[in-house]
């Protein structure tokens, strides 16, 4: 019951954080990414704020949050893909890896991280297998998002979308 109060708490706080301009912390000398906090003594608080606040995130941005996946065997879906590259290149995914355009990854609002997938663009028959790495698409209709380096192998750099098909791979 207090866990969960708490990261109901600490979820509207992130709300409220992201809605309105944040207090700026003022970092001394040396303290480049905040004070520090010792980790044994804080550890369970840490981890149940990494919870709420990541399970926050995922909602106000519409992805998929941990009840949300799917079983990633035998998924065959067709919809329409589309590209991100250049804006959003060095950022963080949401697995916590930084963004390559030029890598062979993917965005899937449901498929695990870490998932291969085989997409197929319809109008042509090219494929490229990518990884999953990152939530979205952000646009309604989109099923996938897919790298530039992944866009260019399956020639939609010029249209920017396509249709496609996408499985997993199985292992």
């Amino acid at each position: 019951m207090r866990r969960r109060l708490f990261c109901s708490s600490g979820a509207s706080r992130v709300r409220r954080s992201c809605s309105s301009g944040a207090s700026r912390v003022r970092l001394q000398r040396g303290e480049a990414n905040g004070p520090r906090i010792p980790p044994t003594r804080f550890a369970p608080l840490l981890q149940a704020l990494r919870v709420c606040c990541v399970g926050a995130i995922a909602v106000l941005a519409g992805c998929a949050g941990q009840n949300d996946l799917i079983d990633p065997r035998g998924y065959n879906r067709e919809g329409v893909a589309s590209y991100y590259g250049a804006r959003h290149h060095g950022a963080r995914t949401a697995s916590g890896e930084r963004f390559d355009q030029y890598g062979l990854t993917a965005a899937h609002r449901q498929l695990p991280f870490g998932t291969r997938v085989v997409v197929t663009n319809l109008s042509n028959k090219r494929n490229v297998v990518v990884r999953i790495n990152d939530r979205g698409p952000h646009s309604r209709g989109r099923l996938i998002d897919v790298s530039k380096g992944a866009a260019e192998e399956l020639g939609m750099l010029r249209s920017g979308t396509a249709r496609v098909r996408v499985q997993t791979l199985q292992d």
